[in-house]
């Protein structure tokens, strides 16, 4: 890239910053209903046909928006999880959600455009789905985290007063790449699904299926039924 490219692309990136600041102003102001790129324009100072040529149409400049939106709760999703460590997964989950609160409240208008009612006439395109997803792919891989088995190489180990020791599950089953134990071996097979008032109270707790959690004998590291 030559010095004249390297210039008029800061110069374009500039403007686009400029149009972009002006639109979420305009949000803030009237809604998302009611943006206008000529409003915008008028507050730049620049003709219509000017603001054109960065966004052709008002639809434009709103996923454009929204894509911005998206990618700023996302990587405040990231950066909360990312800071949590080693934390317990249900503190990790804490931790996304009050950051995603925290940006939502920081940015009620940025999170209206997203999560708040459909703007009239306007259909989001798939160019939105990439940085939508960023903050539900941070909770899902929570929740898969708090699915593994956290003992050596994912697999779950037995424990109790019949052993002197935690020792690997006695039927060598890895929670494997999906998490649910051998594909022809699914880990309800062996854990309960529902408890009642007649059960056994040494049972785990009731859980939801897929996932439920283990026998109190079966020690999962932190993950075992009360006693």
């Amino acid at each position: 890239m030559t010095t004249a490219q390297g210039a008029r692309e800061r110069a374009r990136n500039e403007v686009t910053a400029a149009i972009k600041e002006a639109a979420r102003r305009q949000l803030a102001a009237e809604g998302a209903a009611k943006l206008s790129l000529r409003a915008v324009a008028r507050e730049l100072g620049m003709v219509s046909s000017a603001l054109y040529r960065y966004f052709p149409s008002r639809d434009e400049l709103l996923t454009a928006l929204i894509i911005d939106a998206y990618d700023a709760l996302g990587a405040a999703a990231e950066k909360a999880r990312d800071a949590a460590g080693e934390a317990a997964p249900v503190d990790c989950f804490i931790a996304v959600c009050e950051a995603v609160r925290t940006w939502a409240l920081t940015h009620p208008h940025e999170y209206a455009l997203i999560y708040g009612s459909p703007v009239p006439g306007y259909a989001a395109p798939d160019t939105t789905v990439p940085a939508a997803a960023r903050t539900g792919m941070v909770l899902l891989g929570v929740f898969r985290d708090a699915r593994q088995c956290p003992g050596p190489d994912h697999l779950p180990m037995w424990s109790g007063p019949e052993y002197p020791e935690p020792r690997p599950h006695g039927m060598a089953i890895s929670s494997g790449d999906s998490r649910m134990g051998v594909e022809t071996l699914p880990c309800a097979t062996c854990h309960i699904t529902a408890s009642t008032l007649e059960s056994d109270p040494r049972q785990a707790p009731n859980a939801m299926i897929p996932w439920q959690l283990p026998p109190v004998e079966m020690a999962w590291f932190g993950l075992d039924g009360p006693a």
